[in-house]
C-alpha cells in the first residue's frame, strides 16, 4: 500500500508525533532530553520556522510546528531534528541501527472543525502527557515540556517558542490571554477526571 502523501504547505501548523524504536524508553534519561532540546535549537537556528510547543516523553516526542511562506516544509524540518537527534544518540552510546520507529505522524490544526479550539486544547494535551504516565502530578513539574511559556511571560522553557496566532489573539496583554487559555486546562482536566474513571 503506498504511502500517503503529506501535505507540505507554508502557513499551517502542524503537530508532530514521532515514537522510538519499539516504543522503548530511549529519551528516559535526562542528559539526552537536554540534547534534544540542543537539537530543537539548531534546528530554529538552521531553519525558518515557529516552534509552538514541544513535549519529550520517554519513547516518543511531540511537536506543534508553524511553517513559514518562505521557510522549510514540515518534511524537511522534521527530517533534520530526527537525524541529528539519532545520530548524536548513536555516538554517544557508540551503537548502530535506527533510532525511530518509522515515519513520523502528523495532523494538520487548520483542517480541525474548530482550529482555534483545537490548538488551544492541544497544547493542554501535550502538556499533560507526562501527567497521564504518572511522571508528575502538575504539568508545570515536568521540566521537558513548553507550557510555562503559555503561563508565565519570561518563563525559559529551554528553546525560544513562538506563541501561536490563536494564543494571541485570546486577548491584548498576556494576563488577559492566560486568564482565557488557562479554561481550556479546567475542561482538560474534567475530561481527564472522566477517562479515568472508564
Amino acid at each position: 500500500m503506498p504511502r500517503k502523501t503529506r501535505i507540505q504547505n507554508p502557513n499551517l501548523t502542524y503537530h508532530v508525533v514521532s515514537q522510538c524504536l519499539e516504543w522503548r524508553d530511549m529519551i528516559e534519561e535526562e542528559h539526552f532530553k537536554e540534547c534534544f532540546l540542543d537539537v530543537l535549537r539548531k534546528s530554529k537556528e538552521k531553519y525558518d520556522y515557529r516552534l509552538i510547543s514541544y513535549c519529550i516523553m520517554p519513547n516518543h516526542i511531540h511537536l506543534v510546528i508553524h511553517t513559514t511562506q518562505n521557510g522549510a516544509s514540515i518534511s524537511r524540518i522534521v527530517q533534520y531534528i530526527k537525524a541529528r537527534f539519532a545520530e548524536l544518540y548513536n555516538r554517544t552510546l557508540k551503537r548502530s541501527g535506527p533510532f525511530w520507529n518509522g515515519r513520523y505522524k502528523d495532523s494538520i490544526v487548520q483542517c480541525a472543525k474548530d482550529a482555534c479550539h483545537y490548538l488551544l486544547w492541544l497544547l493542554w494535551y501535550l502538556a499533560f502527557n507526562p501527567v497521564r504516565k504518572r511522571m508528575c502530578a502538575n504539568p508545570l513539574q515536568y521540566r521537558y515540556s513548553s507550557i510555562r511559556v503559555y503561563l508565565e511571560e519570561h518563563a525559559d522553557c529551554g528553546v525560544p517558542i513562538d506563541h501561536h496566532d490563536f494564543f494571541l489573539q485570546l486577548g491584548n496583554t498576556f494576563t488577559e490571554r492566560v486568564k482565557h487559555f488557562v479554561r481550556y486546562e479546567e475542561i482538560y482536566r474534567k475530561r481527564y477526571a472522566i477517562f479515568e474513571w472508564i
